[in-house]
């Protein structure tokens, strides 16, 4: 079958960053329900995708800290380098076909129960039961904030270790501790991270740059960013694009919230 000539476009080779996928046709995040309980299928999953044509892979959410644990063995994480052997296997699943391999990295924040690691959630200020869970979150303090940019620079630095080419930061869908520090309902504090548009954006900015930092010239770093989560109540979708345009390499642009 002959095709299309308007879509040609979508099999050419396109630059992310330092990058250059093959194609258009790019797998953002998503959870496919094996993560590290049934890595091996997981991996196969993955490998599959870039084997039938995909120029990226993505895992779904990786936990980066036990203070944000999903307690869900559906999903991947990378506390440590113990991790590192299952998330390897799937970026070298995904190279095997001529693919890049991206990973999402997260940080939960006030909204995760904690149920593994029994940590007390953290969140910019207090608060309750926001989430799925009947918890209450204490403030962070700013040695805690800057502990939480370590804590995102080593897992890049893992991520690169274990061979991935696009790396996430993600701010989105009112589940993630950046997304809860842009949020006026979430943060009152009235510290620099508090307060005014520029001050509430400065972790997201913040984990940006320490990321690009870490990534050097090897890989690329993707915001996954929410328009309606942070457009809603908040007013300040349009606004973060507009602060932050040029420092990812690619916007990745959810427009609904979670549900």
């Amino acid at each position: 079958m002959t095709r299309d000539p308007r879509f040609d476009i979508l099999f050419e080779p396109i630059r992310i960053g330092p990058l250059t996928a093959r194609n258009r046709f790019y797998q953002v995040p998503h959870c496919n329900g094996m993560g590290r309980l049934y890595p091996s299928s997981m991996i196969a999953m993955r490998g599959q995708k870039a084997e039938g044509g995909w120029s990226v892979v993505c895992t779904e959410q990786c936990d980066i800290h036990p203070s944000a644990d999903v307690a869900s063995h559906c999903l991947v994480r990378l506390w440590d380098d113990q991790d590192l052997p299952i998330l390897a296997g799937m970026a070298d699943a995904v190279h095997a076909h001529a693919a890049l391999a991206g990973i999402e990295l997260v940080h939960n924040g006030g909204g995760m129960p904690n149920n593994f690691s029994r940590e007390i959630p953290i969140a910019p200020s207090i608060d309750f039961g926001f989430g799925y869970h009947p918890i209450q979150a204490r403030a962070m303090a700013k040695s805690e904030i800057a502990a939480f940019r370590r804590w995102h620079k080593d897992a890049v630095r893992r991520a690169k270790k274990a061979g991935f080419d696009v790396i996430y930061v993600y701010d989105g869908h009112d589940t993630t501790l950046q997304s809860h520090f842009l949020s006026r309902r979430h943060n009152r504090r009235t510290d620099e991270y508090g307060g005014s548009f520029e001050d509430r954006l400065r972790l997201l900015r913040e984990t940006l740059e320490d990321a690009k930092e870490v990534a050097g010239d090897t890989c690329a770093i993707v915001i996954r960013f929410t328009v309606e989560t942070n457009q809603g109540p908040d007013g300040d979708g349009r606004a973060v694009v507009e602060a932050l345009a040029d420092l990812p390499d690619l916007w990745d642009v959810n427009i609904s919230d979670w549900n």
